[in-house]
C-alpha cells in the first residue's frame, strides 16, 4: 500500500511541476519587434492585452533555447513574405550559400495547428540554397542564436501541389531557431 501512496504523490509532483512549466511557456510570448528589451516589456504587455484582431500576424514566444509556444493566426493570411526576428541572435549570419542547423516549427495559416516539429527530436541540418524559396530569401542576415518568424505565401512554398500534410495554396508561418551555420 505504500508503494502505491508513494507513486500516487510522485506521480501528482509531476504533473504540478508540469503543468506550471506549460502555464510560465504559455504567458511568454513577444511581439515580432526583434526582441528588444524595450519592446519586449512594453508592446510585448501590450501586444498579449490586445484582442486577437488587434494583433499583427501571430504570437510567438520568446524564451531562447525551449521549444516555441505559437498562437493562431491573426487575419487574412499576408500575400507577401514576411521575416521578423523574434530573438535576434548574436552569432554567425546567414547567407544564401550557407548550411544551416536548425529547430523550427511549421504551422498552417489557415488552421494554427503545429503541422511538423523538429523540437521532438534532433535539430536539422541542409543547403539554404535547397529549401523553398520563402526560405532562400527570408532567412539571410538571421543570426546564429536568434529565432526567427517566416510567414510563406504559397507561392514561396508548395504551391498548388502542396507537399506532404501541407495543403495546395497553403500560407505557412515558420518558427526558427537558429543553431549553428556551416
Amino acid at each position: 500500500m505504500d508503494r502505491l501512496n508513494t507513486h500516487k504523490v510522485r506521480s501528482s509532483k509531476t504533473l504540478l511541476i508540469f503543468g506550471a512549466l506549460v502555464l510560465t511557456a504559455s504567458l511568454t510570448s513577444c511581439s515580432l519587434d526583434g526582441g528588444s528589451p524595450k519592446a519586449n516589456t512594453t508592446q510585448g504587455q501590450e501586444e498579449q492585452n490586445m484582442s486577437d484582431s488587434q494583433r499583427e500576424y501571430l504570437s510567438v514566444s520568446d524564451k531562447p533555447g525551449v521549444e516555441p509556444t505559437v498562437g493562431k493566426p491573426v487575419g487574412d493570411a499576408p500575400t507577401s513574405l514576411i521575416s521578423r526576428d523574434i530573438i535576434v541572435g548574436t552569432g554567425d549570419e546567414v547567407v544564401a550559400s550557407s548550411t544551416l542547423t536548425v529547430h523550427y516549427q511549421l504551422i498552417s495559416w489557415q488552421s494554427g495547428e503545429v503541422l511538423q516539429s523538429s523540437w521532438k527530436s534532433a535539430p536539422i541540418d541542409f543547403p539554404l540554397n535547397g529549401v523553398i524559396a520563402g526560405w532562400q530569401q527570408g532567412m539571410p542576415g538571421m543570426k546564429v542564436g536568434g529565432r526567427r518568424l517566416l510567414v510563406i505565401p504559397p507561392e514561396l512554398a508548395y504551391g498548388a501541389s502542396g507537399s506532404g500534410p501541407i495543403g495546395p495554396n497553403e500560407t505557412l508561418a515558420f518558427v526558427v531557431d537558429l543553431v549553428g551555420l556551416q
